[in-house]
């Protein structure tokens, strides 16, 4: 069940990235030197996504130590509101989820077993202690999902765009436990979020997500591939690909089937 639930909700992680207008074009890019009146960057990467709904069909790849076939995803993201997700392996449905401001849902069909939690579980999972339905709508619609200021990071042009670094080490809080992080961001030079690196100094844990591929509709820019580093005692790897997009709305139906017992991240 963890690792139907991990490959789930870290794929709802990360599915779409909103595009913004180009800083800088045509200019010639430093990569050493921080950029100076940078306050237009971070208003800018503040931004909000306009969509209404969006519907994703996805392939996933998980390599987590046990075979895993690729499944097959339907994700739709209905903006502040929900966040749905229907995995099928081959032709048979093997896991469903959804994530609300209240908290995530989930069931695995092949062992009969759910989950019905706070954004803690997710947290467990990700190795972090940050993520609420905030801050996970900001990660799948390729925001940025913490808090980031001029004061506490630098901001930096690179070749491919735009690196955001911590100064120093960030602390965290979260129902009263502190965890610091060393923060990397990287962005395109439509500030589009291309790279994300979080590492959590006292125990080397790591979150790692790759955007690329990106395709323009509804003006917004959507990555086709993905892919989303867990490491910790071990090493987690999942690769998304995002085959069609759809901003219509649709019916997502959830509720647990009768006889299914429900778990605890371990």
């Amino acid at each position: 069940m963890k690792t139907y639930i991990l490959i789930a909700f870290s794929a709802l992680l990360v599915t779409s990235c909103n595009v913004q207008k180009k800083q800088a074009e045509n200019q010639p890019v430093s990569t050493t030197k921080p950029i100076e009146n940078n306050s237009q960057f971070f208003s800018t990467i503040a931004k909000k996504s306009s969509f209404d709904a969006v519907k994703i069909n996805s392939k996933i790849d998980a390599k987590t130590g046990s075979f895993i076939p690729t499944l097959d995803a339907v994700i739709y993201i209905e903006n502040g509101q929900k966040v749905w997700m229907n995995l099928t392996a081959v032709i048979l449905q093997a896991a469903r989820g959804i994530a609300t401001p209240e908290g995530i849902k989930g069931y695995y069909k092949l062992n009969k077993t759910y989950i019905d939690s706070d954004f803690g579980y997710l947290n467990k999972l990700l190795n972090v202690n940050f993520i609420d339905y905030n801050a996970l709508q900001n990660l799948l619609v390729g925001k940025t999902f913490i808090p980031v200021s001029e004061n506490n990071y630098k901001l930096t042009p690179d070749v491919s765009g735009f690196t955001l670094t911590s100064k120093e080490t960030q602390k965290i809080t979260e129902n009263g436990k502190t965890t610091e992080y060393n923060i990397s961001l990287g962005y395109d030079q439509d500030l589009n979020l291309n790279h994300v690196l979080l590492t959590n100094p006292a125990n080397n844990n790591e979150l790692e997500i790759t955007y690329s591929n990106r395709i323009i509709l509804n003006s917004e820019s959507f990555p086709k591939n993905v892919k989303i580093i867990i490491k910790a005692k071990k090493t987690d790897e999942i690769l998304i690909e995002n085959t069609k997009f759809d901003f219509s709305r649709m019916e997502t139906t959830y509720s647990v089937p009768a006889n299914y017992t429900k778990t605890e991240i371990k």
